[in-house]
């Protein structure tokens, strides 16, 4: 009868070195969205009304990657009863930076041009959502779905490159329909709702609303196909 080696259970000194970078990956996750936060702080009506001083916001800085940090150590504990807790928690972090640099670079293009609605919304959505979208595989390739296997489990098995490309090419073309849609169908054909000002700010709020939905899809996509072990 044929005998198999035995399977090298991870140490307790891996464990403790692969937590610690994903620590450290989670607070420079969260530094970074805080810093993208900022203008979208420092140009929102809200917190103008509010007479909120931005200066406070630089706190953020500091507070977003011990928040980030803190969330992953508890997702982590939580992930010994439910594994995915801790792919949600690293998928969720990813998910807010892709989110604000979606929405800094569909900011940025309608502040350039002036242009926020009909077919140039939509192409302006469409590039920050594939900017976005290429930001998120990486981080989602190498990390989200990566480490986890070195941390809860075994002998976990990797498919061919090209078979992985081609389904995340899949998932995302079909989220890339969804956010973007969804926006488009916001701005275009539904307009304005529940007093939010036409034009920029709605076109943003479109733009999260895209953006969720396309989350939460690329999520079970990555998840079940993309990058399943």
């Amino acid at each position: 009868m044929e005998q198999f080696p035995p399977v090298a259970l991870p140490s307790q000194d891996k464990k403790a070195s692969v937590l610690k970078k994903d620590l450290l990956i989670a607070a420079i996750i969260g530094f970074f969205v805080a810093l993208l936060l900022l203008p979208v702080i420092q140009q929102s009506t809200i917190f103008q009304k509010l007479h909120f001083k931005f200066s406070y916001a630089f706190s953020l800085l500091v507070i977003f990657p011990i928040l980030a940090a803190l969330g992953m150590f508890v997702a982590l504990l939580l992930a010994q009863k439910i594994r995915v807790i801790y792919q949600v928690a690293k998928f969720v972090l990813v998910g807010a930076l892709n989110t604000l640099l979606d929405l800094g670079i569909l900011s940025l293009l309608m502040f350039l041009t002036g242009l926020n609605a009909g077919i140039f919304y939509s192409i302006f959505k469409a590039i920050s959502f594939v900017l976005a979208a290429t930001n998120s595989y990486f981080w989602n390739k190498f990390w989200t779905f990566k480490k986890i296997a070195a941390v809860l489990e075994i002998g976990a098995e990797r498919k061919s490159t090209g078979k992985e490309v081609l389904q995340f090419f899949v998932v995302s073309v079909i989220g890339f329909a969804l956010n973007v849609g969804v926006a488009s169908l916001l701005v275009n054909v539904l307009g304005p709702r529940f007093g939010v000002a036409a034009g920029g700010p709605w076109g943003i709020v479109s733009a999260l609303c895209g953006t969720l939905i396309g989350l939460v899809w690329n999520f079970l996509g990555y998840k079940l196909v993309v990058f399943k072990r």
